[in-house]
């Protein structure tokens, strides 16, 4: 079995101020990430970061290399990270097992050629959200359970984003290369995500949004401070964030989203903010 794959080329800021909404649909949604069975990926040119989605049902997937990579296997050159959306499952490295309830994640270094994937209850599937980053050296696989991450408690309920922020795969819970990865959650009566917002030009970023209701929505904003645009997306979605762009998002009610993102260092708090009344 093959994986899904497609490549998006990075786009400069002044060739996205001209874009229409299916353009910028286009090139930085990504859609549809969980099939049964399969293995989605989206191939980004910002930082080579690797984007996707694995749903095991009836059968254990692997997850094989792409053409892409020019590589005998997907982790010859590349670090990984593994977060369950959904029901229990099992990711299986070179024959070792790691369950992996919901909410737990596994990071797993450069070097190792096997890696499958399962669910525990085909009624309940497993939904596993890939991020994959280039690496140049071998650290060791780490599972990290709900228990095991760094929290941090940010915003307020009068500027409606109150939000848990809680860090899975960052350089002081595992030993990475350049792959971060960690998930906030809306408390209920909050809607903004990353306000006020802010750039990094020394990295790029993607956000997958879940746990959004059915019938909601969240309005993902991105571009330069001074000439934004936004994307209106839907549950288990994600969304490409160049390093020139701000991201930041705003629900028509609570909802989760897991960040993603590489580059030139592993600073979390390497951020150039935007004050809130100089956006556009």
């Amino acid at each position: 079995m093959k994986n899904k794959y497609e490549s998006r080329y990075a786009a400069a800021p002044q060739d996205v101020k001209s874009y229409d909404t299916a353009k910028l649909r286009k090139e930085f949604l990504v859609e549809s990430l969980f099939e049964d069975d399969k293995i989605n990926l989206v191939y980004s040119h910002y930082d080579r970061y690797i984007t996707g989605g694995v749903k095991p049902v009836g059968t254990t997937v692997q997850l094989e290399t792409i053409d892409q990579l020019k590589a005998s296997y997907f982790l010859e050159r590349r670090e990984l990270g593994v977060i369950n959306v959904g029901g229990k499952g099992t990711v299986t490295v070179n024959g070792e097992a790691y369950e992996l309830d919901h909410k737990e994640a596994l990071y797993i270094g450069q070097g190792n050629e096997k890696v499958t994937f399962n669910s525990s209850d085909k009624s309940n599937p497993a939904l596993f959200y890939i991020n994959s980053t280039p690496a140049h050296k071998a650290y060791p696989i780490k599972k990290i359970g709900i228990d095991d991450v760094e929290v941090v408690e940010l915003g307020t309920p009068e500027t409606a984003n109150r939000r848990t922020l809680r860090k899975y795969i960052v350089n002081s819970v595992v030993d990475v290369c350049q792959l971060q990865m960690g998930m906030t959650t809306l408390h209920s009566g909050s809607v903004w995500n990353t306000m006020p917002a802010h750039v990094h030009d020394r990295r790029m970023e993607v956000y997958f949004y879940f746990e959004i209701p059915e019938n909601q929505a969240v309005c993902h904003f991105m571009g330069q401070p001074d000439e934004t645009r936004h994307i209106w997306m839907g549950n288990n979605q994600a969304v490409i964030s160049p390093p020139w762009s701000i991201h930041s998002g705003s629900g028509t009610s609570s909802y989760s989203f897991i960040w993603g993102m590489a580059g030139e260092n592993l600073d979390y708090g390497d951020m150039d903010f935007c004050n809130i009344t100089d956006l556009r």
